[in-house]
């Protein structure tokens, strides 16, 4: 077990998935500048597989230096293979601390590999600082594993002051439970985007009339969903006319190549109308939300960042169930039906119209700020922490 120290120096901030590092990309960069703090880099998961686009060179694109690759070693997408990969993510990561000996490592959200991260963590005795804790997703086990992560951690960033007051509730102290708002919102509003000519260059096709972006994971907490459900989002999508569909793929979730087989095969058969990719990457990804109609799917992104450029998201199923919606996020069942009455409501002219100054319930874009001015002013002599009893409140 490493030695404590009073002040932080160095910090080691771990990263998993595209998406993921898009999200952390500010505050990466961040302490990379800051002169008295030494960044260090540790990339897992489906950065490292070839199936997902071998992201990690994004990051090192990016000019970041990679201090360590921890294989997950997950080739397939069931739950033994998942369940196997946490292990393996175990050992690499009790490797990598003692190689790296951070002061503080820095986690985002609730994946496998993650938590694998933070108990390796937390038994090397290293303060965790966790990024989107106290939020719900009753539809996957991420639920579980977030709520875990917070456990194991002894600073927390929250996107809302309801998910703030929900890390308290599970026995947080309130002086190290900080409300600083989604940290995807960082890059949107100091990013420059790709104007549309750019941005069809950039992917190489030209948008229809209207466009649409889809991106659908496994709900990770069914059995075996994921083909019908997708299937029903299929049909649906297949009755729009003069409508161009953008399809990102999946993640490494339990079921998810089922549906990047399905993605495969319809846009192999519909080459007029749909393209898909791995990875569209943090600039052509934010850069599509400003121009397309409307965002189709269940992830994240739909809630936390979508909302900002005041587009309607199509939410489909429980995989969001419990996140706090915006007024621009419909809500449907995974059946046809369902899908094709909140794809009417999302283009209707009047509908669009009404979310245009929308309230914006996950911060201002300066999350990143927020943060380092915790972490410049934060010394931790210890990580042992008492339960917060709500009664004390």
């Amino acid at each position: 077990m490493q030695e404590r120290r009073d002040s932080i120096k160095k910090i080691c901030v771990v990263t998993g998935t595209r998406a993921e590092y898009g999200l952390l990309k500010p505050l990466i960069r961040a302490i990379k500048d800051y002169p008295l703090f030494e960044l260090q880099l540790a990339v897992t998961g489906m950065h490292l597989l070839p199936d997902f686009g071998l992201t990690y060179k994004e990051i090192e694109d990016d000019g970041f230096t990679i201090d360590q690759k921890i294989d997950s070693k997950q080739n397939l997408d069931t739950a033994e293979a998942i369940t196997k990969s946490i292990g393996t993510t175990m050992i690499g990561f009790a490797d990598a601390y003692q190689a790296l000996s951070p002061d503080l490592v820095i986690v985002l959200g609730d994946r496998s590999e993650i938590l694998a991260a933070s108990i390796a963590a937390m038994i090397n005795g290293t303060p965790i600082a966790h990024i989107h804790g106290g939020e719900t997703t009753e539809g996957a086990y991420d639920e579980a594993i977030r709520h875990a992560i917070t456990k194991m951690s002894y600073l927390h960033f929250t996107s809302t002051e309801t998910y703030r007051n929900r890390v308290i509730q599970l026995g947080e102290s309130p002086e190290r439970v900080f409300n600083v708002g989604a940290i995807g919102i960082d890059s949107i509003k100091n990013l420059k985007l790709l104007d549309k000519e750019e941005f069809e260059t950039s992917i190489s096709y030209q948008l229809d009339k209207q466009s649409v972006l889809i991106t659908f994971h496994p709900v990770t907490l069914e059995n075996s969903t994921a083909e019908t459900q997708f299937k029903e989002l299929l049909n649906s999508l297949d009755e729009l006319k003069n409508t161009t569909l953008i399809f990102t793929k999946p993640n490494s979730d339990k079921d998810g190549r089922i549906i990047i087989e399905m993605i495969d095969d319809y846009v192999k058969n519909n080459t007029s109308k749909s393209l898909s990719f791995k990875s569209l990457g943090q600039l052509r990804y934010l850069s599509a939300l400003n121009h397309v109609d409307v965002v189709i799917g269940n992830s994240s992104s739909g809630i936390l960042e979508v909302p900002i450029f005041n587009k309607p998201t199509i939410n489909i199923g429980d995989r969001q169930k419990g996140r706090l919606m915006p007024q621009s996020v419909i809500n449907c069942e995974p059946n046809q039906n369902s899908i094709n009455e909140a794809i009417t409501k999302a283009l209707d002219p009047l509908f669009k119209k009404k979310i245009q100054n929308q309230k914006n319930i996950y911060g201002d874009g300066n999350a990143t700020i927020q943060i380092m001015d915790i972490l410049k002013k934060m010394n931790i002599k210890s990580i042992k922490k008492p339960f917060y009893d709500l009664k004390n409140i």
